[in-house]
């Protein structure tokens, strides 16, 4: 067989393998929405054959009635514009500062050693213990629950990429200085590149931190947004608003999550490492 007619039949192989993969993952997002929406019809099943308490659980109905009653009176951009600005304020400088904190923690061991006790005992604390302080030291405020957010982000950030950092292949950065490379170099060309796949893991679950953060934070001292409105509904028993609430909660934590997920897609594709 001729060169032309090997390259022509693994060409013809290899669209085949990339047809077979999008088939693949078309069907994978079938079945991601149709669990949905099985989810769905069944709670709202369940309410209206009495199998649960529509007060308690509320139902999809009541749920979508409620939130375009936000919409209707104009408080539903409203509080989820205060939440997410205070969940991408949080991310974004945690996120940054807990990446340069653990550069330093590689480039200096040293360093590493003296903080890794604070780091260990900072990640093990419940920051919510820590609420009360912060309200009294930046106020009762947005300040504060970016604080709460940018504290619990930084954290998680920090241990996830230092452990990353790490677990780079010693026998390469050995490599780098036995070529003459100074650390700088071997960060530049060997660790932060090797790092990529870790980095964006951190940052995906400071994602989901920050969240955690904003929402505690509101639950404190917050008077609008979604932790708001939670905490509200649950107290004049609107557990229509609750539900409501976390129901958009969910979409706008997904939609940060595939936010980061497509861009660590790209950052791998360009790469080549996908």
């Amino acid at each position: 067989m001729s060169s032309t007619a090997k390259n022509a039949a693994a060409s013809k192989e290899h669209i085949e393998y990339l047809n077979k993969l999008r088939r693949h993952n078309r069907f994978i997002i079938a079945m991601q929405i149709l669990i949905l929406i099985v989810f769905i019809l069944a709670w709202e099943i369940a309410g209206r054959l009495g199998l649960v308490n529509t007060f308690i659980v509320s139902s999809p109905v009541r749920v979508a009635e409620t939130i375009a009653r936000l919409y209707k009176n104009g408080e539903l951009f409203l509080h989820i514009g205060v939440t997410m600005l205070e969940t991408v304020a949080g991310f974004a400088i945690g996120t940054l500062l807990g990446t340069l904190i653990a550069v330093l923690m590689w480039w200096s061991p040293t360093l590493s050693r003296i903080l890794d006790p604070y780091m260990v005992v900072l990640n093990a604390l419940p920051k919510i213990a820590l609420g009360p302080i912060l309200i009294v030291w930046v106020g009762a405020g947005m300040e504060a629950i970016i604080v709460m957010a940018l504290l619990i982000s930084t954290i998680v950030t920090v241990m996830t990429v230092f452990t990353g950092f790490n677990e780079i292949s010693t026998e390469k950065q050995l490599l780098m200085r036995t070529l003459g490379a100074n650390r700088l170099q071997t960060f530049t060309k060997v660790v932060l590149p090797a790092s990529v796949p870790t980095v964006m893991s951190a940052l995906k679950l400071s994602v989901g931190m920050s969240w955690v953060g904003v929402i505690v934070g509101e639950y404190l001292v917050s008077k609008s947004g979604l932790g708001y409105l939670i905490v509200y509904g649950g107290q004049v028993f609107k557990l229509d608003l609750v539900m409501a609430s976390i129901v958009i909660l969910c979409a706008l934590a997904a939609i940060m999550y595939y936010a980061v997920a497509i861009v660590e897609r790209r950052l791998l594709q360009k790469s080549g490492k996908l």
